[in-house]
């Protein structure tokens, strides 16, 4: 058995577009955790209502906290970043959320809907947001054979709920 380099393993290179989400998304995450650094246990209990029951179209769609924290020159508000991975075919019940969203796709393709305006279909690089109080009818995975995903960032009142399933 011969030991095989790193140097010999090709990987795919990243696009610029993904790149440049996941650097800004990293940046931006870092520089507010130099500002007030809170623990994943709690950036976990205050994302608690947003991860339960988030999708009932896959076993592979969920969830996960990247991170929560205080934004100490706007007092009472707090910024959460949030990773959501559907599996084929994986789609979010209608919902609605807390403060604002701005999504940013990382993976696939994202069809979304908001209130009464059209279906969209959201690839790698591009981004939507979701002002307070807005109805999200439509949040789904375009393939039903390849997954996708979206990292999101919530600016809502502290201790909100930060998303709400519709009936």
């Amino acid at each position: 058995m011969t030991a095989m380099s790193s140097s010999a393993v090709q990987r795919p290179a990243p696009s610029h577009s993904t790149a440049f989400a996941v650097v800004a998304g990293l940046a931006f995450a870092l520089a507010i955790s130099k500002a007030l650094p809170m623990t994943m246990d709690t950036v976990s209990g205050a994302l608690a209502p947003l991860c339960a029951n988030a999708a009932d179209g896959s076993p592979l769609d969920k969830v996960e906290p990247i991170g929560s924290y205080a934004l100490p020159n706007v007092p009472g508000k707090r910024v959460t970043i949030v990773r959501v991975s559907y599996g084929p075919g994986g789609f979010s019940r209608p919902h609605r959320h807390a403060g604002s969203v701005t999504a940013t796709i990382t993976k696939g393709e994202i069809r979304s809907q908001l209130g009464g305006g059209p279906v969209e279909t959201f690839g790698v690089g591009q981004s939507f947001f979701e002002p307070p109080g807005s109805t999200h009818l439509v949040s789904a995975n375009a393939s039903a054979t390849e997954p996708a995903e979206l990292i999101a960032v919530f600016v809502a009142d502290e201790g909100a709920q930060l998303t709400t399933f519709l009936e």
